[in-house]
């Protein structure tokens, strides 16, 4: 990789697009540090919580930008959730399947709407946010005391957290036109990385307080490299089904007579169905950050279903309620993205018209029920995957880093995000220098 990465920065054109990329990104982190007037920043970081909480989430995804109250505190998630929400959306309504369809100019008019909505989701996001806040007591007025003058403040923090997202949103579009890999997943990784690297500075000052911290540290470590290591090994896996294309004899040519094989992936919705899970699991907190903490739907949300646990002076106990419910919508949205992202008809469809089959197989029906057969088991094995690594590196990071603030350097979604983006990244590079390497052969 650092060969491939070494080649590539010599290439001129390469070069320009990396360095350009590091430049967006750049702007992007210094976006992270202006702070937003009208909050209290000595007292938004408990209110923001850890890994588990939806606040916590989005404070990773955005470079700890939320934990501080600045511009950049929702970052790109409401883009990313809004193009969750279209391609959902495409699915079910026709008029939006045909107009992606419709080449260059349908799929422009589709990422418009993805950007319309991408600002909706924003304001609706910071008032949650500021209604969070403002509950939590962390809001400052700066146009009067009273009730008027806390809904300006509110108005404005919405103003400025809608428009930081959009300056987000323009910057990774940005990167995608110019740069290198894909904007959005960059601005996430770079996030996520930042996130671990001022967790593990905190972590480090505590070791002057308590010398046995230092072996937390290295428990910690450990289990992150074993657990990327445990990544990029699944990543990989694959079924690869083997498909023969029978002899066709058109004018004086012959067509056809040759093997190739279908790649049908482990994990084949990538990071989507913990992303999904997680939304579907913190979306009641959204809600009860509206009730009162004397009202009992709040305790019993607090009790049985909010993903925090409690530092007992040993370990940190999870929630095992919150973990089982995790575990089943992890499983089941990860068959629901399977069924999105393969479609054994249209496969199978294909194959009969190009004169492929399957060694064993009857073209047709028989091709895809093999096929569902096939993408049910992998799925059922990614799916089992994706939930040990939502559930099982959260409960060892709560029990190792939770006494030393390590519990929120590092979430599972944040780890599949990392992984992916570095291995797309990698792949980018690669195709891009063997393109320039290659011109002259190819000409």
């Amino acid at each position: 990789m650092w060969q491939r990465l070494k080649n590539a920065f010599l290439d001129k054109d390469i070069r320009r697009k990396m360095l350009f990329s590091l430049a967006i990104l750049l702007i992007f982190r210094i976006g992270c540090y202006i702070p937003i007037p009208g909050i209290k920043y000595d007292t938004i970081a408990e209110v923001v919580g850890g890994t588990d909480s939806l606040l916590g989430l989005m404070s990773i995804m955005s470079g700890g930008s939320l934990q501080y109250g600045t511009f950049f505190a929702l970052g790109v998630l409401p883009f990313i959730n809004s193009y969750i929400i279209m391609q959902l959306l495409t699915l079910v309504i026709p008029a939006l399947d045909r107009l992606s369809k419709q080449g260059d100019d349908g799929r422009e008019k589709v990422t418009m709407i993805t950007r319309y909505v991408a600002i909706i989701l924003a304001v609706i996001q910071g008032i949650g946010i500021v209604v969070t806040f403002n509950n939590g007591g962390i809001l400052n007025s700066f146009f009067g005391e009273g009730t008027v003058g806390m809904v300006f403040t509110g108005a404005y923090i919405i103003l400025m957290l809608t428009a930081g997202a959009c300056l987000v949103m323009w910057l990774s579009e940005r990167i995608t036109e110019y740069g290198i890999s894909n904007g959005t997943s960059l601005i996430i990784f770079i996030g996520i990385i930042s996130t671990f690297g001022q967790a593990l500075l905190t972590a480090f000052k505590q070791v002057g307080e308590n010398a046995n911290y230092l072996w937390n540290i290295f428990g910690y470590l450990i289990i992150v490299v074993a657990l990327f290591l445990f990544i990029i090994f699944m990543d990989g896996g694959e079924r690869r089904v083997k498909v023969n294309y029978a002899k066709q004899v058109k004018g004086n040519k012959m067509y056809g007579g040759q093997s190739t094989y279908i790649p049908m992936k482990i994990t084949s919705g990538g990071v989507m169905p913990i992303i999904f899970a997680s939304a579907f699991m913190m979306f009641p907190q959204i809600i009860v950050s509206f009730i009162p903490k004397e009202h009992s739907l709040y305790t019993f949300y607090q009790t049985y279903l909010f993903a925090n646990g409690y530092w007992t002076g040993d370990m940190w106990v999870g929630n095992i309620v919150y973990y089982f419910f995790m575990l089943v919508f992890v499983i089941f949205f990860a068959y629901f993205y399977a069924q999105i992202q393969f479609n054994p008809q249209d496969v199978a469809r294909n194959l009969q018209q190009y004169g492929g089959t399957i060694l064993g197989v009857r073209p047709g029906k028989p091709t895809a029920d093999y096929l569902q057969t096939i993408n049910n088991r992998i799925t059922l094995f990614g799916a089992i995957f994706l939930a040990f690594i939502a559930i099982i590196p959260a409960l060892a990071f709560n029990a190792i880093g939770g006494e030393i603030g390590l519990r929120s350097a590092f979430s599972a979604t944040g780890m599949l995000i990392v992984v992916s983006v570095a291995l797309e990244l990698d792949k980018q590079l690669e195709t891009q220098y063997m393109a320039k390497h290659y011109k002259g052969f190819l000409k």
